[in-house]
């Protein structure tokens, strides 16, 4: 069973995936970290050179080559379950994990990181403050199909593990009727 984080940006994504993969003794996936791997390029390289939709176009590849790795934990970009058809078939491939935070929380924590966020980079503070509760609103559409939803200001990893294996045990039991 593999387990995929999202959530936007600064939602903690990465740091929950690698404390969940350890806890279940699974192996930790930055998506991200993948796609740089793959094409040799920085995300902000892909970005300034090829645009969002050459990097959605490999950001869905490196998701679809999670499928033949077995009992990891993926931390995915923000945007990941937005794109193509990525929110469902990662709820089918595995156990999706939203990390639900709100833009006051997200905004704390990225004003001081704009230069690292290739979608972030030019603009003004209050104009990421609305950016961010726009994309929210867009995007809660993709999130809200997680199987699991927890809140990422307070993260529990006891919790969330028995969250998901909750998550799983339901799902076996929905396939196998």
């Amino acid at each position: 069973m593999n387990i995929y984080i999202i959530g936007y940006m600064g939602s903690g994504k990465t740091t929950v995936a690698k404390k969940l993969a350890s806890s279940f003794k699974y192996r930790f996936v930055d998506l991200d970290e993948e796609i740089i791997r793959e094409t040799k390029n920085t995300i902000a390289e892909l970005f300034e050179k090829h645009g969002e939709d050459s990097f959605r176009q490999e950001e869905q590849k490196a998701l679809h080559n999670t499928a033949r790795l077995e009992n990891v934990v993926i931390a995915t970009g923000g945007g990941a379950p937005c794109f193509f058809d990525n929110m469902d078939w990662m709820n089918e491939e595995g156990i999706t994990v939203y990390l639900e935070a709100n833009a006051g929380l997200l905004f704390h924590r990225l004003v001081n990181e704009k230069d690292k966020r290739p979608l972030l980079k030019k603009i003004s503070e209050i104009e990421l403050m609305e950016h961010i509760q726009e994309h929210l609103a867009q995007r809660e559409v993709f999130y809200s199909k997680a199987l699991v939803t927890i809140r990422a200001a307070s993260v529990n990893i006891n919790q969330l593990k028995e969250k998901v294996k909750k998550a799983a045990l339901k799902r076996a039991k929905k396939k196998s009727a």
